[in-house]
């Protein structure tokens, strides 16, 4: 069976829980939150000893075979929590988790700790039987849009609430670090009673502890969200992140919606065209609306001011280029996102 992260709870208040749970996700507050309702659940189910296994492809998958068959002295309950933190356990680990999750049972209880896997590896035989013997917890990250919302639902945990212009507030500064967006809840709760809070408390309490990621910034290009994609460069300035680097991250996606567009004009479509330029399935709705923009000869122009821009870093002269270097980037941006 699989659930969404938000159907956990639900699930374990029946009180009746499966031999094997499977929690899969990138985000780590979320996933590790998740973990720790499994492992209350348990407790109160009576499965009073704890066992850990770290493994990766390279462990010894023999340990597995005797943790699930060891005999406690003190407790005839246990819990075996079994972390994958790579997400690929190699064929003798597959072999290995295969043959655990077909010997469940009332006395043991599983709880497997994954990253978001891929298709290819979620469809494997292993992760299969995993699903099929027990629950899968299915960890989603929290997009911007829904981050208001979700910070609102953590301030009435604690019998707060603010308006919504306060909860784009906090957003704005804890977009992208979801372990920062609950420390600063937390503080709330700290600092002020019950009630509802204004916008000057929110603002006087909260930090700006946004984590400005490289890679966000193709995603605002390619969704032509103009805010959001100015926000961030700003933000990696600030940090101190290094040009270059982010230079490489827009060019490589204009590059791509270049090889896209070449496709598409030879007549293939465009499930076809995204599998030979190995676009990520979470980027392909915002490629098809970039695309829908942007003809090949434009595409072709941004790329070759990636080009001077490149060369601008490296301290050569580029004839009409803007003297800052973040400005130039941030018009070869802005001309992806329309």
């Amino acid at each position: 069976m699989r659930l969404r992260g938000e159907q956990l709870e639900a699930h374990l208040a029946r009180g009746r829980l499966a031999p094997l749970y499977v929690v899969s996700g990138n985000e780590p507050l979320l996933a590790g939150e998740a973990q720790d309702a499994i492992r209350a659940a348990a407790r109160r189910a009576g499965f009073s000893e704890r066992q850990v296994l770290h493994a990766d492809g390279r462990t010894d998958w023999s340990a597995l075979g005797a943790a699930a068959s060891n005999l406690s002295l003190f407790a005839a309950r246990r819990l075996l929590e079994i972390r994958l933190p790579g997400g690929k356990p190699g064929k003798a680990g597959g072999d290995a988790l295969k043959a655990h999750a077909a010997g469940a049972g009332d006395d043991l209880l599983t709880l497997v700790a994954l990253p978001a896997l891929d298709k290819a590896t979620g469809a494997s035989a292993w992760a299969s039987a995993l699903e099929a013997a027990g629950v899968w917890v299915e960890v989603a990250p929290i997009a911007r849009a829904q981050l208001p919302a979700w910070i609102g639902a953590r301030l009435a945990r604690q019998r707060q609430s603010a308006p919504k212009e306060a909860l784009e507030f906090i957003a704005d500064r804890v977009e992208g670090n979801l372990l920062a967006a609950q420390q600063e809840i937390a503080k709330l709760d700290l600092l002020y009673p019950p009630g509802e809070l204004s916008p000057a408390q929110v603002q006087d309490a909260v930090l700006d502890v946004s984590r400005h990621e490289v890679f966000a910034l193709p995603l605002a290009m390619l969704a032509g969200d103009r805010a959001r994609l100015l926000r961030t460069i700003a933000g990696l300035r600030a940090e101190g992140e290094p040009l270059p680097l982010i230079l490489w991250a827009v060019s490589e996606e204009v590059r791509t919606l270049l090889r896209l567009r070449a496709a598409l004009d030879r007549g293939a479509a465009f499930a076809q065209a995204a599998r030979e330029v190995w676009l990520r399935r979470e980027k392909e709705q915002a490629a098809q609306a970039a695309l829908r923009r942007l003809e090949r000869p434009h595409l072709a122009r941004l790329l070759a001011r990636c080009a001077d821009l490149d060369r601008q870093i490296k301290g050569l002269r580029v004839h009409a280029a803007d003297s800052d270097p973040w400005l130039e980037l941030t018009e070869v941006a802005l001309a992806v996102a329309g």
